[in-house]
């Protein structure tokens, strides 16, 4: 007899049968050839810089206050994984979901790690290009340069912190990017999925934890714009720490938890039957 369990097209999925879809889902992505997963992950990067363009616009002399400030810029942000999960595209930070298949054996390791190197790549390529194109266009003056001045502080405060602080707000950022995809396996329809993403988005944004895709835009962006103190070096550095935050709040603090609580014991099963 199959372990799945029998869904209830009146409610959402639940925690065993969202475990289920996140495997399927790990290994379809495993198996997409090189050009669809390149040109999904170009897509990703740009709409999370779609995203991160709505939060810099809206925090941007808002009269709310620190707090509701970066909670309305969170929600704003919140557009770029709604595209990814709904539009459809190639994320690197969702896809360390796809831990729990390479710990139940449906893929290998050389299959995530191709993954995950096109995907980031890509993702990067896609958001460094919307940085260069958002700059051309000339909107960052508008408002008398007030988007700009607010895009190259964003980027100045990111490459302040230290490589711990980086790296454990990469991790904390990861866990909800995570947890937001994982509710949106668990809906029935697109409402319900727009839903599950924007208050974990929010709540990442909001508290200043790290995405290094956004940063993929955000801190090109403000060295087009003539930020001081934003140079390639610390950059790349930064994005680092960022990066394997991601990795391990992703892959680790949800997938790897979450295969441990629904997938481990059948698995176990499955290989001894």
């Amino acid at each position: 007899m199959s372990d799945r369990p029998t869904p209830n097209p009146l409610d959402a999925y639940a925690p065993a049968e969202i475990a289920l879809r996140v495997e399927a889902m790990g290994t379809a992505k495993a198996r997409l050839p090189a050009l669809e997963t390149l040109m999904l992950g170009a897509l990703a990067g740009a709409f999370i810089a779609f995203g991160a363009m709505l939060y810099t616009f809206t925090v941007t002399g808002s009269p709310f206050g620190f707090g509701p400030t970066r909670l309305l810029g969170g929600a704003a942000f919140s557009l770029g994984l709604v595209l990814v999960v709904v539009a459809g595209a190639e994320l690197f930070t969702g896809n360390a979901l796809m831990v729990m298949a390479w710990v139940d054996r449906r893929i290998a390791g050389g299959e995530l790690a191709r993954n995950w190197l096109l995907v980031y790549v890509a993702n990067f390529a896609g958001a460094a290009a919307m940085a260069w194109l958002i700059w051309l266009s000339g909107v960052m003056a508008l408002g008398d340069g007030a988007p700009a001045a607010t895009a190259r502080a964003i980027a100045q405060a990111k490459l302040a912190q230290t490589p711990l602080e980086a790296l454990i707000r990469g991790g904390l950022c990861n866990a909800l990017v995570c947890l937001a995809v994982w509710l949106c396996l668990a809906a029935h329809d697109v409402a319900s999925k727009v839903l599950a993403i924007v208050l974990p988005i929010s709540a990442f944004v909001a508290l200043g934890f790290e995405h290094s895709i956004a940063n993929m835009y955000l801190v090109p962006l403000a060295w087009l714009l003539g930020a001081e103190g934003v140079a390639p070096g610390l950059f790349f550095v930064h994005l680092f720490w960022v990066t394997l935050g991601n990795i391990v709040g992703g892959g680790g603090g949800v997938a790897l938890v979450y295969w441990v609580c629904y997938r481990r014991a059948r698995s176990q099963g499955s290989s001894s039957a």
